[in-house]
């Protein structure tokens, strides 16, 4: 009898244990990380065998045959787009819009869609990276096991995030970078809860790849030969990542602006990038593709100044060009491209007139990968632990960390979002710390505001003003001088408490408020309604940054009330269609 009792006891503690929410969560991670790290294995092998048809393909024909392989490869893109892709494409934008917004529901059809459109452009020689086809297709498996086991809530988001730290982790052989990747870029926050499952779904999707590709570090040895001086030129190679990175997020949406406008079908916009990249790497090969062996070249200093810097300017255009014009592929990559180019040539210039108190050039590129990696997109710990991982060298970490940081802080304030969360911007949607914040902080006094003003002279009467309200919805008035430029603003409050029965031909700058409490178009609303708050007002006229005297607009208290609904309205609606 007491066998049976212990029998059953035991039976139940299983029962418990196996039902229990973590352990199902962490199983899950498992599966999800085995699954992914296969999905990578299999990503490349159709990589390597893209790129041997588009270019095994001109084997044989005069050279400037290549310069049409991206233009056909975007073709294919634009082609498979438009019959499979009734909306918006799947990427990064994506994903941390599924996980901020959707409670972790991914289309996962359209991330794998992605992946191939992935494989057809960086095999054609797109000038991008494979690391977001890695997180979609990390994602979307995550998504897809949590659909089949009818899993939702809080549980399905922590298994996306599964998937997308073992599709960065076995891209780059990187388990820690993972793990941080999805903290820093998609959730935005740790949560104790979510980051086991995580850590382990990042593990075994490295182990599988490091398995069947036996994946070794790259071999490089620099140090610190000065650190106090070194520290200041590392210093200086931050604040121009920084500097770079921001430039590289203005370019590429500069150029997506561009390619939207141009009056042609949708369908051959990806073959027009393509066919600009082919131009570039007709002249300089080493921007097609993803160019790995092109940074193993700059760490091992054998690029020379002159052609480093041409490819940073070449890869920037190259791989906006891509992207811009409806490419598939990644940013970290280029980023680490670019910021290899930018590190080797500083490192170049500043080993060539302090050579006994700084290192080799290839210690300057690794930490300018890094940074610019950072720069674009504001993850500095995951730019520091992928180049840990990738070289296993930690004599580099202290200038790593310094640079990533500086550069963080520059482009930060240089341009608030990062190359992933432009284009979420761009929506309407601003998130942080993996939340969509309040819609007030992501609507901008530019967007509200109204730019046909009416104003009124500060040598006109207060009868003329009196005429003025009489024909305007308006209570108040920005003040003008014969310049026209703003000294103050009118209201009619400001006539009943100062001009008395008969004084029509008092001058309107008599009884203007002078110095007014003004508004700047780049303003999120929400520090505008606190203005109107603190000092009981009902409008503000909004000037220049670079001139306070310059009138631009006015905006009220109703018209952010108005936009406000519409806003609310219009993302509900939004939703509900993605429901």
């Amino acid at each position: 009898m007491q066998d049976k009792t212990l029998y059953k006891r035991i039976l139940d503690q299983i029962h418990r244990w196996i039902t229990n929410e973590s352990t199902i969560s962490n199983s899950l991670a498992v599966l999800i990380g085995i699954s992914t790290g296969f999905v990578i294995v299999i990503y490349d092998r159709l990589l390597e065998a893209s790129n041997h048809i588009f270019f095994g393909s001109v084997a044989g024909h005069p050279h400037y045959y290549m310069i049409f392989l991206p233009a056909f490869g975007g073709l294919l893109v634009g082609i498979i787009t438009y019959i499979f892709v009734k909306k918006k494409r799947c990427d990064v934008e994506e994903v941390i819009e599924a996980s901020a917004l959707h409670g972790g529901k991914l289309r996962v059809k359209k991330a794998f869609l992605e992946v191939l459109l992935s494989i057809i452009s960086i095999g054609s020689g797109g000038s991008v990276g494979k690391e977001v086809p890695g997180v979609l297709a990390g994602a979307g498996i995550g998504s897809a096991i949590a659909q089949t086991f009818k899993i939702s809530g809080n549980r399905l988001k922590v298994l996306l995030g599964c998937g997308a730290s073992g599709g960065i982790a076995a891209a780059f052989n990187a388990p820690l970078a993972g793990v941080v990747f999805v903290v820093e870029v998609i959730f935005g926050e740790l949560e104790t809860k979510t980051f086991i499952p995580i850590v382990i779904s990042s593990v075994f999707a490295t182990l599988v790849s490091n398995f069947i590709f036996g994946i070794k570090p790259i071999e490089i040895n620099y140090g610190l030969v000065s650190p106090f001086n070194e520290s200041l030129l590392y210093l200086a190679l931050g604040i121009l990542a920084g500097i770079v990175s921001v430039s590289i997020i203005r370019f590429l949406y500069l150029l997506h602006d561009i390619f939207e406008r141009i009056p042609v079908h949708s369908v051959l916009k990806p073959a027009l990038g393509g066919l600009g990249v082919g131009i570039i790497g007709f002249l300089y090969p080493q921007i097609f593709g993803m160019g790995y062996d092109v940074i193993s070249e700059v760490l091992t200093n054998k690029l020379t100044l002159n052609l480093m810097l041409v490819l940073l300017l070449l890869k920037i255009i190259a791989f906006s060009l891509t992207l811009g014009s409806g490419g598939a592929g990644g940013s970290i990559v280029p980023s680490l491209f670019i910021g290899a180019m930018l590190g080797g040539a500083f490192g170049t210039v500043v080993h060539t007139f302090l050579p006994i108190v700084t290192s080799e050039p290839g210690a300057y590129a690794l930490v300018g990968m890094g940074a610019v990696f950072t720069g674009t997109a504001r993850a500095p710990l995951t730019a520091i632990l992928i180049l840990f991982e990738v070289t296993m060298d930690y004599n580099l970490i202290l200038p790593l960390m310094l640079a990533c940081v500086i550069s963080n802080v520059v482009s930060s304030s240089l341009h608030p979002q990062s190359i992933f969360t432009e284009g979420l911007k761009r929506r309407g949607f601003t998130i942080s710390k993996g939340h969509e914040v309040d819609i007030m902080e992501s609507m901008f006094v530019r967007d509200v505001m109204e730019s046909n003003v009416q104003t009124i002279s500060e040598n006109e009467s207060t009868g003329a003003l009196v005429l003025l309200t009489q024909t305007s919805r308006h209570a108040g008035f920005p003040v003008l001088d014969a310049d026209n430029r703003l000294v103050g603003i009118v209201t009619l409050q400001d006539m009943r408490d100062k001009v008395k029965y008969g004084e029509l031909e008092r001058k309107v700058g008599d009884i203007a408020s002078r110095d007014p409490i003004v508004a700047y178009p780049d303003e999120s609303l929400d520090i505008v309604l606190k203005r109107f708050a603190l000092r009981d007002i009902g409008r503000l006229p909004v000037v220049s940054r670079m001139d306070e005297k310059k009138l631009v607009g006015v905006i009220t208290r109703s018209d952010i009330v108005k936009s406000y609904n519409k806003k609310v309205v219009s993302k509900v609606h939004e939703k509900m269609e993605a429901e």
